[in-house]
């Protein structure tokens, strides 16, 4: 199941990067290359921090295919999309609820701390975002106001406190993904905001 999901969150991610390429009506290799590095950014840069080179996708190219797959078909089926900022929310809220238990067992799995753990899994989460965001030249989503990073922390403590009590691997992965998507829904829906600073620009 831990595969599944990876694969999954892959294709989410890789749409919700083809969806924001296509609205900035980037040329096919462009798009390509946004839904790429969305989809397996946090990945990459988990990997790198705790050593495990090559990363994952170079040892593994159905992740590969999986991307060209997801890109192709948000390509084709990018007309028959009403609500494309709907649409790209919601794949990034499925990849963001993914990504965030792969990154945690992963840190789980390397035996680090579970403070490390909780990193790993928003690092894996949000940062493919993060460089999505940056080549399109937008804010990422996890600079603003907006429940997001804060959803992984969430789900990554929920993750790590279930496997305390020896709750079945599988249906801890289906619990932890579905708080960290309805987090974020609902922090959305609600209008559900952390608080910002504002500079004091009185001379």
């Amino acid at each position: 199941m831990f595969y599944s999901l990876d694969l999954l969150g892959t294709i989410a991610f890789a749409v919700s990067g083809t969806l924001t390429a296509i609205h900035k009506k980037f040329d096919p290799f462009g798009v390509f290359i946004i839904a790429f590095a969305t989809a397996v950014g946090g990945g990459t840069l988990r990997d790198i921090l705790i050593g495990r080179t090559p990363v994952g996708w170079m040892l593994d190219l159905n992740y590969v295919y999986a991307i060209i797959g997801a890109t192709i078909f948000a390509i084709i089926i990018r007309k028959k999309i009403n609500y494309l900022s709907t649409s790209l929310f919601l794949f990034d809220t499925i990849g963001l609820g993914i990504f965030t238990i792969i990154g945690t067992e992963i840190g789980v799995q390397q035996d680090l701390h579970p403070i490390i753990c909780v990193a790993l899994g928003v690092v894996s989460a949000t940062f493919g975002g993060v460089i999505r965001d940056i080549l399109c030249n937008e804010i990422p989503v996890i600079f603003h106001k907006e429940i997001y990073a804060s959803a992984c922390i969430v789900g990554a403590i929920t993750f790590l406190a279930l496997s305390t009590f020896n709750v079945p691997v599988n249906i801890n992965y289906i619990i932890t993904s579905l708080i960290v998507i309805l987090i974020r829904l609902i922090s959305v829906k609600f209008k559900l905001s952390l608080p910002t600073f504002i500079a004091d620009t009185k001379s």
